[in-house]
């Protein structure tokens, strides 16, 4: 399968997982914002409890001094620099004494209340760097604690860096699991698109199968979207080949029609006899010819862009070789094949007669010495893939000057030689009518190497 930016699998295959990717990020980040919405109002609600636990355990004596002996049922709150701390410190005059968590041995400043002012419950929330240089939140309020309305600070502070930690190490694994489950995801989503795909590279098949000539029909069972298609092809070459064979019986007909009026001419030009004889025989041979030559083109045309037929060439060089070998039996006739068989994609009776004008122009020219040969280009068979035939001789060959002007019809360099002049010129039409090349070079044995390049299929 062509799995290029033009295939339709690239594409689907390349939209799915753009859009899975968009929407893992976008799961990524929702989960993520909210399991961290939630653990900050964890982390708040627990310092407000730890605050107010706070708040109960601790009184003032009548000498106003600071009493109690508070436990918030937290061990980080007795671990040194745990970053869990809390304090109570006297703001009223005539107050005394200072509290302190045994997390921590010294006093951890506030800012001014115009920095950071209370809110309407006297309380107050923020940030500010801990003992061992992590991040704290701090939770501070300002309790009245007797009838005096004496009043103390207390604070209460969480280790934020800690908090932090967690949700970057839940983020991670988040991550981690979710790239896990896109990559299986997106793997799972194009291996299906690929299995889903997989009638149109049968119907591809199929097709190739009907052009290369191994298959008259799409044969098969196809998925209920693509076998309108496939009925639809089918149909389209069951026309096709009507259209042909009606194509062969017209111009059948046509030569048959046509065939006894112009002998009928001929015969009574050469009776007649004199000029007037001479010029009606021409003439009539003239348009004989013609009328070949234009109903071998309307038959070529009529297959070569329909369903493909199949000629193996060297069965057909062997039998041709070997019948120019009796009727030349002067001349050495070789032929050079591979062993991988090379099919021709067109008929046997246009590829004998390239080859046959071919050899009957080698032959008539050559001092002693024909070669045959016949290669593939290229390494796959596929519907532009090409195959040479290459016929040389060791006569006087063809100047290069004039190797155009001996494929015109009827132009014969030189008159001491029989024949018509057509040899050449119907070789150079039907190979063109097939899309192939003719070329005429200087040959290593001497003479003229005509090198036929056709397509082949498998």
């Amino acid at each position: 399968m062509n799995f290029g930016p033009r295939s339709v699998a690239f594409r689907v295959i390349a939209f799915s997982t753009v859009w899975a990717v968009v929407a893992l990020i976008v799961i990524y980040t929702v989960i993520a914002t909210l399991y961290r919405q939630a653990s900050e109002r964890g982390f708040e609600s627990l310092l407000s409890a730890h605050l107010f636990n706070l708040i109960g355990s601790v009184g003032v004596s009548e000498p106003g001094v600071l009493t109690g002996g508070p436990d918030l049922g937290d061990l980080r709150f007795s671990e040194p620099e745990s970053g869990w701390y809390w304090a109570v410190e006297p703001v009223s005059p005539g107050l005394s004494g200072t509290l302190r968590s045994l997390s921590t041995t010294e006093t951890i400043p506030s800012p001014q209340v115009s920095e950071v002012p209370f809110n309407a419950s006297f309380q107050r929330n923020y940030r500010m760097q801990g003992i061992s240089g992590e991040e704290i939140e701090v939770l501070e309020n300002e309790f009245v604690l007797d009838a005096k309305n004496r009043i103390a600070r207390f604070r209460v502070m969480g280790n934020r860096s800690e908090l932090e930690k967690e949700i970057g190490a839940f983020d991670k694994r988040l991550f981690t699991y979710l790239s896990m489950f896109g990559v299986g995801m997106i793997a799972i989503n194009a291996i299906a698109i690929l299995l889903g795909l997989r009638p149109l590279g049968r119907v591809r098949e199929a097709l190739a199968m009907v052009r290369e000539g191994r298959a008259q029909r799409l044969d098969g069972k196809f998925p209920v979207e693509i076998e309108p298609l496939a009925n639809e092809t089918n149909a389209l070459i069951d026309n096709n080949r009507r259209i042909i064979e009606r194509s062969r019986t017209q111009v059948g007909n046509l030569a048959h029609s046509l065939k006894t009026p112009l002998a009928v001419l001929l015969n009574e030009g050469r009776a007649i006899g004199g000029e007037k004889g001479k010029l009606i025989a021409d003439q009539a041979a003239a348009m004989q010819s013609q009328v070949e030559h234009y109903l071998r083109r309307a038959r070529v045309a009529a297959q070569r862009d329909s369903v493909v037929f199949r000629t193996p060439v060297t069965p057909v060089l062997q039998r041709m070789v070997r019948v120019m070998a009796k009727l030349n039996p002067g001349i050495n006739l070789s032929l050079v094949a591979p062993p991988a068989e090379i099919v021709f994609g067109g008929e046997r009776e246009d590829l004998e007669e390239i080859v046959g004008n071919l050899l009957e122009n080698a032959m008539k020219w050559a001092d002693g010495n024909v070669r045959v040969s016949v290669a593939q280009i290229g390494q796959q068979a596929s519907a532009s893939a090409e195959f040479s035939l290459v016929i040389e001789d060791d006569g006087p060959g063809i100047p290069e000057e004039k190797a155009r002007e001996a494929l015109r019809r009827g132009k014969r360099l030189d008159e001491t030689k029989p024949g018509t002049g057509l040899g050449l010129a119907i070789v150079a039409e039907l190979v063109n009518e097939y899309g192939g090349r003719l070329m005429l070079e200087r040959s290593s044995l001497g003479g003229l190497k005509a090198i036929v390049q056709l397509r082949r299929v498998q």
